[in-house]
């Protein structure tokens, strides 16, 4: 399959997580208002996931899981043990794109995409301004993972939006999502579950830091 930018945005919309908002019980806010508030605070995150995509038209599901780690504002790192070796980089300048399971040899550098709050914050799709973007739906109480969760279905009011429906679930306790599930046009079906998030940590400067391999081939885009 070729590596795009728009195929990257899709893996990067897919790993999403809104951060806790300590001290502020469930019952107090609305689902979609405790994953915002709790979001508005988040300067770092680091997060293991698994991600499941299943391809209607072939009846084909794949499985990756890796790491994702992200510094606000601006910068992201996402490193894949599933398949292993790929990872895409946003160092607050350019996003940096290396798939050797799909595309080897080659590294795509493309300006740092933004949202708009200014930085590559792929959280923001679902939470930036929700209620004005989204006809939301609360679908009800869920258990993921052992934890109780509410999810919330997000349907886009704009047309040219990414996906056509959208499923949060968030924690009850704490406000983290703890699994989402991304629907576009063609059916393709996107489900993230986090294993393990941990918020606000000390995150190495050299995590966003992207050293090209010395036989790839860098494509400007």
């Amino acid at each position: 399959m070729p590596v795009t930018i728009a195929r990257v945005g899709r893996v990067l919309a897919a790993l999403s997580v809104p951060i806790a908002l300590q001290g502020v019980g469930a019952q107090t806010v609305s689902p979609i208002d405790h994953a915002v508030n709790t979001y508005a605070t988040m300067r770092t995150s680091r997060m293991i996931f698994t991600q499941t995509i299943t391809n209607p038209l072939t009846g084909v599901t794949s499985t990756s899981r890796g790491e994702m780690q992200q510094q606000v504002p601006g910068k992201i790192a996402v490193r894949f043990t599933e398949p292993p070796g790929d990872r895409i980089v946003s160092d607050g300048q350019y996003l940096w794109i290396y798939l050797p399971s799909s595309a080897p040899g080659q590294v795509i550098r493309s300006p740092a995409a933004t949202n708009s709050a200014g930085v590559p914050d792929v959280t923001a799709q679902f939470l930036e301004s929700p209620k004005k973007r989204y006809l939301i739906t609360d679908r009800g109480p869920a258990e993921i993972r052992g934890r109780d969760t509410h999810a919330v279905e997000l349907v886009p009011k704009d047309r040219s939006a990414p996906f056509v429906k959208a499923t949060i679930w968030v924690d009850d306790e704490d406000g983290i999502v703890r699994q989402f599930e991304v629907t576009d046009g063609n059916g393709l079906v996107r489900q993230v579950t986090f294993l393990n998030v941990f918020l606000n940590v000390s995150v190495a400067p050299a995590t966003f830091v992207f050293k090209a391999p010395s036989d790839a081939k860098i494509i400007e885009q």
